[in-house]
């Protein structure tokens, strides 16, 4: 693989993990919002990734990209609160479906993995560096 497709790859993965970063980030803004503008508790975003094919030909290099944010279906927590005025005719609030440790944990992989790709594009660069040194 060429040098540019390194750093094609290594780039697509920084775009998709930073855009994981901002719905995790988002997420977390939200754990504790009871009323969405959509109506109800905010809902958990999730990215998924797909594989992108980076140039033409054969050869060509395959990344990933943020093929789209679907939310989390699985049902918040209700707190009994009649006293909240989102609180429903028993008295019960329902709260996002959002964890804040599992979010900090896919934060933290999200970011190592970002890392991992920041080391990569440094780690090509360098060897295109020394091998250009040795041309000369």
């Amino acid at each position: 693989m060429s040098v540019e497709g390194i750093f094609a790859v290594a780039n697509s993965a920084l775009t998709a993990q930073s855009q994981r970063m901002t719905l995790i980030a988002q997420n977390l803004a939200n754990v504790d919002s009871v009323n969405s503008p959509e109506g109800g508790p905010y809902q958990r975003q999730i990215a998924v990734f797909e594989a992108q094919q980076l140039g033409a030909g054969a050869g060509a290099a395959v990344g990933v990209k943020v093929a789209q944010v679907v939310k989390d279906n699985a049902p918040g927590a209700e707190i009994f609160d009649p006293s909240n005025p989102f609180a429903d005719e028993q008295g019960l609030v329902k709260e996002p479906n959002v964890n804040p440790v599992f979010e900090m944990v896919d934060l933290m992989q999200a970011s190592r993995s970002y890392q991992a790709n920041l080391s990569v594009i440094q780690s090509a660069n360098t060897s295109a560096m020394k091998t250009l040194d040795l041309l000369k």
